[in-house]
């Protein structure tokens, strides 16, 4: 009986039609969920990480994608040149006393002259195809969260970064296994993680959520291949004072009574330093003043704005001479707020 590859789509758990970022969507849930590192010593969901893996290198690579839609299982040895398999060809070994899957019998064929005088075997043909392709395909891509403080994401500027990439193992070159065993070194893996020390830099204007791609800087390929990509995902601290809005900022300024009502120059805070900001007289709580192209910057070129919302703040304690300033405004103003005058 043949065995049945398992179904990449079904692996990744979208249609066949599905989108790109749909099919990166699904792989990304589920390799968090499955991660080695995430389950430690579980070799069900270590099995699980290693067929997301394998399924998601084909299915985002759009060539890749379009071998396998059309040949199936087969498009490793179609990429490789070794042709189209026959109509109905499976992969699997011809059964005992019968024809091969899909009905097809090559028994009066002679194939004796190709292959070195050896005979001639489908499976052969394809399976060294197979293992070719396997040998030639680039690096496991690789995907990482980092950290900025917003100064950092509005600046721009260099980091460094300690990661744990995979590589070919040394010992058996990749393959898994050394003198008909289990290689001892990555255990039958084929690949080792080894730390990795990498210089990044970060573009002026980055934002929460975008990308920043490093060619060549993912996961080690076996026999020379391009190596993958590494693809870092930014995320931004919260700040203790700003609050991002896009491409703007917005600030919370306290002020005294007395400065609403009388108006005032104040120092309000920017992310590049301090400002003197006027508040007008018969300011209101919750007002917003625009400081014009002094938010964050922008990728293209630009910066956003910076908003200074209001907020008067009444003195908690007072001493007998304000309140007796109080009682005299008290008595002298004719300013009620429930009536708006």
């Amino acid at each position: 009986m043949a065995v049945k590859t398992k179904d990449y789509y079904e692996v990744l758990g979208v249609k066949r039609g599905a989108a790109d970022d749909e099919i990166k969507k699904a792989y990304r849930k589920l390799a968090r969920k499955f991660h080695p590192d995430l389950n430690p010593g579980d070799k069900a969901a270590e099995e699980q990480f290693k067929q997301l893996q394998e399924a998601y290198d084909v299915l985002s690579e759009g060539e890749n994608r379009k071998l396998y839609d059309q040949y199936g299982e087969n498009w490793r040895a179609v990429k490789a040149g070794a042709g189209v398999p026959p109509p109905g060809w499976e992969g699997s070994q011809r059964t005992a006393g019968g024809p091969p899957p899909g009905g097809f019998d090559f028994s009066d064929f002679d194939f004796s002259g190709l292959g070195g005088g050896r005979g001639f075997d489908f499976n052969d043909l394809f399976g060294r195809a197979g293992r070719s392709a396997r040998r030639s395909s680039r690096g496991q891509d690789v995907e990482a969260e980092l950290e900025l403080s917003l100064e950092e994401a509005h600046r721009g500027g260099r980091r460094t970064l300690q990661l744990q990439t995979a590589e070919t193992c040394p010992t058996c070159n990749g393959a898994g296994v050394k003198d008909n065993q289990p290689c001892p070194t990555c255990g039958g893996a084929g690949q080792v993680l080894k730390p990795k020390t990498i210089e990044v830099n970060i573009p002026a204007g980055v934002r929460d959520g975008s990308t920043i791609r490093l060619a060549g800087q993912g996961g080690a390929a076996m026999n020379g291949a391009q190596p993958g990509d590494l693809y870092l995902h930014i995320r931004l601290r919260p700040h203790s004072v700003f609050t991002v809005r896009g491409d703007d900022l917005e600030v919370e300024l306290p002020i005294a009574p007395w400065e609403a009502v009388l108006g005032a120059k104040v120092e309000a805070p920017m992310i590049d330093g301090k400002v003197e900001l006027t508040v007008p007289a018969g300011a209101q709580s919750g007002q917003r003043l625009r400081l014009r192209g002094q938010g964050l910057n922008k990728r293209k070129g630009g910066r956003g704005d910076e908003y200074v919302r209001l907020k008067i703040v009444v003195p908690r304690e007072v001493s007998a001479e304000e309140r007796k300033l109080f009682e005299e405004l008290k008595q002298t103003s004719r300013f009620d707020p429930r009536k708006g005058r």
